[in-house]
Protein backbone atom coordinates (compact mmCIF):
# COMPACT_ATOMS: atom_id res chain seq x y z
CA UNK A 1 0.00 0.00 0.00
CA UNK A 2 3.01 2.35 0.14
CA UNK A 3 4.10 1.63 -2.62
CA UNK A 4 0.64 2.47 -4.25
CA UNK A 5 0.90 5.91 -2.48
CA UNK A 6 4.03 6.92 -3.57
CA UNK A 7 3.15 5.72 -7.15
CA UNK A 8 -0.42 7.90 -6.63
CA UNK A 9 1.17 10.89 -5.25
CA UNK A 10 -1.39 10.29 -2.03
CA UNK A 11 -1.13 8.62 1.71
CA UNK A 12 -1.81 5.36 2.34
CA UNK A 13 -5.02 6.23 4.51
CA UNK A 14 -6.37 8.01 0.50
CA UNK A 15 -5.68 4.44 -0.88
CA UNK A 16 -7.36 1.89 1.55
CA UNK A 17 -10.62 4.41 1.10
CA UNK A 18 -10.21 4.55 -3.09
CA UNK A 19 -10.25 0.61 -2.22
CA UNK A 20 -12.80 0.00 0.58
CA UNK A 21 -15.19 3.32 -0.10
CA UNK A 22 -14.29 4.51 -3.22
CA UNK A 23 -17.13 7.31 -3.22
CA UNK A 24 -16.12 9.36 -0.60
CA UNK A 25 -12.56 10.04 -2.64
CA UNK A 26 -12.37 12.71 -5.56
CA UNK A 27 -13.21 11.17 -8.93
CA UNK A 28 -9.22 11.99 -9.75
CA UNK A 29 -7.17 10.93 -6.95
CA UNK A 30 -9.40 7.47 -7.30
CA UNK A 31 -8.17 7.53 -11.30
CA UNK A 32 -4.65 7.86 -9.53
CA UNK A 33 -4.85 5.76 -7.04
CA UNK A 34 -6.31 2.76 -9.37
CA UNK A 35 -3.73 3.62 -12.29
CA UNK A 36 -1.17 2.49 -9.94
CA UNK A 37 -2.74 -0.59 -8.31
CA UNK A 38 -2.65 -1.52 -12.18
CA UNK A 39 0.99 -0.52 -13.05
CA UNK A 40 2.13 -2.34 -9.77
CA UNK A 41 -0.33 -5.43 -9.93
CA UNK A 42 -1.45 -4.60 -5.95
CA UNK A 43 -4.30 -7.29 -4.50
CA UNK A 44 -5.03 -5.66 -0.81
CA UNK A 45 -5.24 -8.08 1.71
CA UNK A 46 -8.16 -7.35 4.26
CA UNK A 47 -7.19 -10.03 6.83
CA UNK A 48 -5.57 -7.76 9.43
CA UNK A 49 -8.44 -5.00 8.95
CA UNK A 50 -11.28 -7.54 9.38
CA UNK A 51 -9.47 -9.18 12.00
CA UNK A 52 -9.95 -5.66 14.28
CA UNK A 53 -13.41 -4.82 12.97
CA UNK A 54 -14.64 -8.37 12.68
CA UNK A 55 -16.03 -7.64 9.36
CA UNK A 56 -15.14 -9.72 6.32
CA UNK A 57 -17.06 -7.89 3.69
CA UNK A 58 -18.02 -11.35 2.17
CA UNK A 59 -21.41 -12.54 2.26
CA UNK A 60 -22.20 -16.41 1.83
CA UNK A 61 -24.55 -18.28 -0.29
CA UNK A 62 -25.26 -22.04 -0.57
CA UNK A 63 -27.59 -23.27 -3.31
CA UNK A 64 -28.43 -26.48 -4.81
CA UNK A 65 -26.93 -26.11 -8.31
CA UNK A 66 -25.42 -24.16 -10.23
CA UNK A 67 -27.01 -25.16 -13.48
CA UNK A 68 -30.12 -23.85 -12.60
CA UNK A 69 -30.88 -20.96 -14.55
CA UNK A 70 -33.23 -19.66 -12.01
CA UNK A 71 -30.57 -19.80 -8.75
CA UNK A 72 -28.46 -18.30 -11.11
CA UNK A 73 -30.69 -15.44 -11.82
CA UNK A 74 -31.19 -15.36 -8.05
CA UNK A 75 -27.36 -15.42 -6.86
CA UNK A 76 -26.80 -12.70 -9.62
CA UNK A 77 -29.52 -10.61 -8.33
CA UNK A 78 -28.15 -10.92 -5.11
CA UNK A 79 -24.22 -10.02 -5.50
CA UNK A 80 -26.39 -6.83 -7.64
CA UNK A 81 -28.10 -5.99 -4.76
CA UNK A 82 -25.41 -6.14 -2.62
CA UNK A 83 -23.21 -3.99 -4.24
CA UNK A 84 -19.36 -2.93 -4.28
CA UNK A 85 -19.44 -3.18 -0.52
CA UNK A 86 -19.72 -6.93 -0.12
CA UNK A 87 -18.48 -9.82 -2.41
CA UNK A 88 -20.17 -13.02 -2.57
CA UNK A 89 -18.97 -16.30 -2.09
CA UNK A 90 -20.91 -19.53 -3.74
CA UNK A 91 -21.05 -23.01 -2.99
CA UNK A 92 -23.65 -25.60 -4.53
CA UNK A 93 -24.85 -29.00 -2.79
CA UNK A 94 -26.16 -31.10 -5.43
CA UNK A 95 -29.28 -31.28 -3.00
CA UNK A 96 -26.98 -33.02 -0.47
CA UNK A 97 -27.76 -32.87 3.21
CA UNK A 98 -24.09 -33.79 4.15
CA UNK A 99 -22.58 -31.21 1.63
CA UNK A 100 -24.88 -28.65 3.02
CA UNK A 101 -23.97 -28.99 6.18
CA UNK A 102 -19.85 -29.45 5.50
CA UNK A 103 -20.20 -25.88 3.32
CA UNK A 104 -22.05 -23.98 6.18
CA UNK A 105 -18.85 -25.28 8.25
CA UNK A 106 -16.29 -23.99 5.84
CA UNK A 107 -18.45 -20.78 5.02
CA UNK A 108 -19.03 -19.69 8.83
CA UNK A 109 -15.05 -20.87 9.71
CA UNK A 110 -14.22 -17.85 7.16
CA UNK A 111 -16.65 -15.47 9.24
CA UNK A 112 -18.83 -14.11 6.35
CA UNK A 113 -20.86 -11.18 7.53
CA UNK A 114 -24.20 -12.63 6.34
CA UNK A 115 -25.38 -16.06 4.65
CA UNK A 116 -28.27 -17.04 2.29
CA UNK A 117 -29.06 -20.75 2.30
CA UNK A 118 -31.59 -22.29 -0.25
CA UNK A 119 -34.58 -24.22 1.67
CA UNK A 120 -35.37 -24.12 5.23
CA UNK A 121 -34.98 -28.18 5.48
CA UNK A 122 -31.38 -29.15 7.22
CA UNK A 123 -29.31 -31.71 9.38
CA UNK A 124 -29.41 -31.28 12.75
CA UNK A 125 -25.27 -29.79 12.88
CA UNK A 126 -26.37 -27.51 10.53
CA UNK A 127 -29.07 -26.19 12.26
CA UNK A 128 -27.00 -25.62 15.64
CA UNK A 129 -24.30 -24.21 13.62
CA UNK A 130 -26.34 -21.53 11.73
CA UNK A 131 -28.17 -20.76 15.13
CA UNK A 132 -25.22 -20.08 16.66
CA UNK A 133 -23.33 -18.45 14.20
CA UNK A 134 -24.66 -14.72 15.12
CA UNK A 135 -25.02 -13.34 12.14
CA UNK A 136 -27.72 -12.33 9.55
CA UNK A 137 -28.91 -15.89 8.08
CA UNK A 138 -31.49 -15.69 5.59
CA UNK A 139 -33.74 -19.01 4.09
CA UNK A 140 -34.21 -18.24 0.32
CA UNK A 141 -36.34 -20.19 -2.60
CA UNK A 142 -39.18 -20.75 0.59
CA UNK A 143 -41.03 -19.29 3.52
CA UNK A 144 -41.08 -21.80 6.48
CA UNK A 145 -43.04 -21.54 9.08
CA UNK A 146 -40.26 -21.10 11.66
CA UNK A 147 -37.57 -20.24 10.15
CA UNK A 148 -34.22 -20.13 11.34
CA UNK A 149 -33.64 -16.25 10.85
CA UNK A 150 -34.69 -14.39 8.03
CA UNK A 151 -36.63 -15.82 5.02
CA UNK A 152 -37.67 -14.65 1.16
CA UNK A 153 -39.14 -16.84 -0.97
CA UNK A 154 -42.50 -18.46 -1.54
CA UNK A 155 -44.68 -21.54 -0.61
CA UNK A 156 -43.60 -24.44 -2.69
CA UNK A 157 -46.94 -26.25 -1.35
CA UNK A 158 -48.84 -23.23 -2.62
CA UNK A 159 -47.32 -23.74 -6.31
CA UNK A 160 -47.87 -26.92 -6.20
CA UNK A 161 -51.72 -26.51 -5.45
CA UNK A 162 -52.19 -24.22 -7.69
CA UNK A 163 -50.77 -26.10 -11.03
CA UNK A 164 -53.17 -29.26 -9.75
CA UNK A 165 -56.28 -26.43 -8.96
CA UNK A 166 -55.39 -25.43 -12.75
CA UNK A 167 -55.91 -28.64 -14.11
CA UNK A 168 -58.99 -29.56 -12.23
CA UNK A 169 -60.45 -26.56 -13.27
CA UNK A 170 -59.88 -27.13 -17.31
CA UNK A 171 -62.16 -30.61 -16.27
CA UNK A 172 -59.11 -33.03 -15.94
CA UNK A 173 -59.54 -35.96 -13.51
CA UNK A 174 -56.73 -38.59 -14.44
CA UNK A 175 -53.99 -35.97 -13.05
CA UNK A 176 -50.59 -37.16 -12.45
CA UNK A 177 -47.49 -34.96 -11.25
CA UNK A 178 -43.76 -36.01 -11.81
CA UNK A 179 -40.65 -35.70 -8.77
CA UNK A 180 -38.08 -37.19 -7.59
CA UNK A 181 -37.74 -39.02 -4.75
CA UNK A 182 -36.52 -38.06 -1.67
CA UNK A 183 -33.67 -40.57 -0.11
CA UNK A 184 -31.89 -40.07 3.38
CA UNK A 185 -29.02 -37.80 2.24
CA UNK A 186 -30.39 -36.11 -1.34
CA UNK A 187 -33.42 -34.79 -1.43
CA UNK A 188 -34.91 -31.79 -3.25
CA UNK A 189 -37.35 -30.93 -0.12
CA UNK A 190 -39.01 -27.48 -2.04
CA UNK A 191 -40.12 -30.23 -5.15
CA UNK A 192 -41.48 -32.19 -2.71
CA UNK A 193 -43.35 -29.68 -0.85
CA UNK A 194 -44.51 -28.80 -4.39
CA UNK A 195 -45.79 -32.24 -5.02
CA UNK A 196 -47.69 -32.37 -1.20
CA UNK A 197 -49.63 -29.09 -2.38
CA UNK A 198 -50.88 -30.53 -5.46
CA UNK A 199 -51.83 -33.90 -3.58
CA UNK A 200 -53.76 -31.69 -1.02
CA UNK A 201 -55.47 -30.28 -3.92
CA UNK A 202 -56.53 -33.22 -5.33
CA UNK A 203 -57.89 -34.36 -2.31
CA UNK A 204 -59.55 -31.35 -1.75
CA UNK A 205 -61.69 -32.13 -5.08
CA UNK A 206 -62.11 -35.94 -4.97
CA UNK A 207 -59.55 -36.36 -7.55
CA UNK A 208 -57.58 -40.03 -7.33
CA UNK A 209 -53.62 -39.12 -6.45
CA UNK A 210 -51.92 -42.22 -6.94
CA UNK A 211 -50.73 -40.98 -10.15
CA UNK A 212 -48.03 -38.52 -8.33
CA UNK A 213 -44.69 -40.71 -8.54
CA UNK A 214 -41.58 -39.88 -7.20
CA UNK A 215 -38.67 -41.33 -9.58
CA UNK A 216 -34.75 -40.96 -9.22
CA UNK A 217 -32.54 -38.82 -7.48
CA UNK A 218 -32.46 -34.41 -7.55
CA UNK A 219 -31.93 -32.97 -9.13
CA UNK A 220 -33.83 -33.56 -12.53
CA UNK A 221 -33.56 -33.39 -15.85
CA UNK A 222 -34.82 -33.70 -18.83
CA UNK A 223 -33.83 -37.43 -19.25
CA UNK A 224 -35.69 -37.74 -16.06
CA UNK A 225 -39.01 -36.17 -17.61
CA UNK A 226 -38.90 -38.77 -20.11
CA UNK A 227 -38.63 -41.36 -18.15
CA UNK A 228 -40.45 -41.06 -15.31
CA UNK A 229 -43.72 -40.01 -18.78
CA UNK A 230 -42.33 -42.93 -19.79
CA UNK A 231 -43.07 -44.92 -16.73
CA UNK A 232 -46.24 -43.59 -16.38
CA UNK A 233 -48.05 -43.91 -19.69
CA UNK A 234 -47.10 -47.74 -19.82
CA UNK A 235 -49.12 -48.09 -16.45
CA UNK A 236 -51.76 -45.53 -16.89
CA UNK A 237 -52.14 -44.86 -20.65
CA UNK A 238 -55.45 -42.61 -20.33
CA UNK A 239 -53.62 -40.09 -18.12
CA UNK A 240 -55.24 -36.72 -18.83
CA UNK A 241 -52.70 -34.32 -17.64
CA UNK A 242 -49.18 -34.04 -15.84
CA UNK A 243 -47.35 -32.24 -13.87
CA UNK A 244 -43.60 -31.52 -13.46
CA UNK A 245 -41.82 -30.38 -10.28
CA UNK A 246 -39.30 -27.96 -12.57
CA UNK A 247 -39.51 -26.80 -16.50
CA UNK A 248 -36.79 -29.13 -17.05
CA UNK A 249 -38.31 -32.22 -16.52
CA UNK A 250 -41.91 -30.91 -18.49
CA UNK A 251 -39.87 -30.64 -21.25
CA UNK A 252 -38.88 -34.23 -21.23
CA UNK A 253 -41.76 -35.33 -20.55
CA UNK A 254 -42.84 -33.09 -23.65
CA UNK A 255 -40.56 -34.60 -25.79
CA UNK A 256 -41.58 -38.67 -25.11
CA UNK A 257 -44.59 -37.49 -26.16
CA UNK A 258 -43.36 -36.03 -29.00
CA UNK A 259 -41.99 -39.58 -29.68
CA UNK A 260 -44.88 -41.62 -29.36
CA UNK A 261 -47.29 -39.07 -31.40
CA UNK A 262 -49.54 -38.10 -28.52
CA UNK A 263 -50.57 -34.80 -29.16
CA UNK A 264 -49.85 -31.91 -26.64
CA UNK A 265 -52.50 -30.74 -25.47
CA UNK A 266 -54.97 -32.39 -27.20
CA UNK A 267 -54.44 -35.91 -25.95
CA UNK A 268 -52.56 -34.84 -22.67
CA UNK A 269 -51.87 -31.63 -20.98
CA UNK A 270 -48.80 -31.02 -19.50
CA UNK A 271 -47.42 -28.00 -16.50
CA UNK A 272 -44.29 -27.11 -15.37
CA UNK A 273 -42.57 -24.88 -12.77
CA UNK A 274 -40.07 -21.86 -12.71
CA UNK A 275 -41.09 -20.48 -15.90
CA UNK A 276 -37.26 -21.55 -17.52
CA UNK A 277 -36.35 -19.97 -20.86
CA UNK A 278 -36.81 -23.46 -22.45
CA UNK A 279 -40.05 -23.46 -21.66
CA UNK A 280 -41.13 -20.30 -23.10
CA UNK A 281 -38.95 -20.97 -26.32
CA UNK A 282 -39.85 -25.07 -27.18
CA UNK A 283 -42.83 -25.78 -29.40
CA UNK A 284 -45.70 -25.88 -28.15
CA UNK A 285 -44.85 -23.52 -24.81
CA UNK A 286 -44.79 -25.12 -21.47
CA UNK A 287 -47.46 -24.01 -19.03
CA UNK A 288 -46.06 -23.08 -15.93
CA UNK A 289 -45.55 -21.88 -12.49
CA UNK A 290 -43.73 -18.57 -12.61
CA UNK A 291 -41.44 -17.63 -9.51
CA UNK A 292 -39.74 -14.19 -9.54
CA UNK A 293 -36.23 -15.60 -9.07
CA UNK A 294 -34.55 -12.12 -9.25
CA UNK A 295 -37.05 -11.08 -6.38
CA UNK A 296 -35.53 -13.52 -4.51
CA UNK A 297 -32.38 -12.12 -4.74
CA UNK A 298 -32.76 -8.65 -4.67
CA UNK A 299 -34.58 -8.56 -2.03
CA UNK A 300 -32.27 -10.94 -0.01
CA UNK A 301 -29.46 -8.86 -0.78
CA UNK A 302 -31.53 -5.30 0.29
CA UNK A 303 -32.54 -7.11 3.67
CA UNK A 304 -28.74 -8.12 4.24
CA UNK A 305 -27.54 -5.02 3.19
CA UNK A 306 -30.19 -3.08 6.25
CA UNK A 307 -29.54 -5.81 8.94
CA UNK A 308 -25.51 -5.36 8.46
CA UNK A 309 -25.63 -1.60 8.57
CA UNK A 310 -28.21 -1.82 11.50
CA UNK A 311 -31.47 -1.02 10.12
CA UNK A 312 -32.87 -4.30 11.02
CA UNK A 313 -32.47 -6.28 14.46
CA UNK A 314 -31.82 -9.52 13.78
CA UNK A 315 -33.64 -10.70 16.49
CA UNK A 316 -36.84 -9.83 14.56
CA UNK A 317 -37.72 -12.54 12.19
CA UNK A 318 -38.83 -11.42 8.56
CA UNK A 319 -40.52 -13.10 5.89
CA UNK A 320 -40.82 -11.97 2.51
CA UNK A 321 -43.47 -13.83 0.06
CA UNK A 322 -42.58 -12.72 -3.51
CA UNK A 323 -45.58 -15.33 -4.17
CA UNK A 324 -46.33 -17.36 -7.55
CA UNK A 325 -48.31 -16.99 -10.52
CA UNK A 326 -49.73 -19.77 -13.02
CA UNK A 327 -48.41 -18.81 -16.95
CA UNK A 328 -51.04 -20.92 -18.65
CA UNK A 329 -49.42 -21.58 -22.35
CA UNK A 330 -50.09 -23.97 -25.26
CA UNK A 331 -49.20 -27.30 -23.55
CA UNK A 332 -52.84 -27.10 -21.33
CA UNK A 333 -56.12 -27.21 -22.45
Amino acid sequence: MRDVSEAAGVSTMTVSRVLKEPSIVSEATRERVMRAVEELGYVPDFSASSLSSRKTNFVGLILPTLTNSNFADTAQALADALGQSYQLLIGYTLYQASEEERLVRSLLARRPDALAIAGSEHTRGTWYMLRRANIPIVEIWDTPNDPLDHAVGFSNFAAGRAAAEHFIARGHHRIAALGSAVEEDVADHRGEARLRGFSAALCEHDVATNLIRRVGRAPVSFDHGARALAGLLDRNPDVEAVFAVSDVSAFGALMECRRRGIAVPDCISIMGFGDFEIGRQCEPAISTIHVDARSIGVQSGELIRDLLAGEGATTDRRIEDVGVSVIDRVTTR
